[in-house]
């Protein structure tokens, strides 16, 4: 049986559906403009789950982040989207999922020209058991549990340095989720 490619939903200018291409095609020096989403997964303590970007991935390896990210395939609610790559890549299930950031956009520039360029609704979400993570080691190389004002604070100030994308959201999340 052959493995089904992961696809990306691309985007007009104006935020609309134009196809799609092979996730693992679309992130080079010319990246189309797509669909993805970003998620903050907290615990009731109101800690932020950090994850660190595997070093495999094509996109900023190795980078802190956000708890998770990925791209909705080809006709898949963003909501659910975001529910499966917290199963896959965390093992986490998860409540009071909400976005905070429904417009959010950004375009980035590795070092080598690799281009992420998203449409990236942002998310917010409980995880009532965080002893049920589970991350994926192709996905995720190190996470930690961090208090959301620390998180927010360092990576604002440059004490802890995150992905692109993560910076941008910051910037315009609120101080409290």
């Amino acid at each position: 049986m052959t493995a089904t490619r992961e696809q990306v939903v691309l985007l007009s200018d104006d935020g609309k559906p134009i196809g799609t291409a092979p996730k693992s095609e679309v992130h080079h020096l010319d990246t189309p403009l797509h669909l993805a989403f970003s998620c903050y997964v907290l615990d009731d303590a109101g800690r932020l789950l950090v994850t660190r970007r595997a070093w495999s991935k094509t996109t900023w390896p190795g980078a802190w982040t956000n708890s998770c990210c990925g791209h909705p395939a080809p006709g898949e609610a963003v909501e659910d989207a975001v529910r499966r790559r917290l199963r896959q890549e965390l093992g986490l299930e998860v409540t009071d999922l909400r976005p905070v950031l429904p417009d959010f956009r950004y375009r980035a520039v590795m070092d080598d020209g690799v281009v992420e360029n998203e449409v990236c609704p942002v998310y917010v979400a409980r995880c009532p058991d965080p002893a049920s993570l589970a991350p994926d080691p192709d996905e995720v190389t190190e996470h930690e549990w961090v208090p959301w004002a620390r998180f927010r604070e360092d990576a604002l100030s440059g004490g802890r340095d995150v992905s692109p994308w993560c910076r941008l959201q910051l910037d315009v999340l609120p101080p409290v989720l």
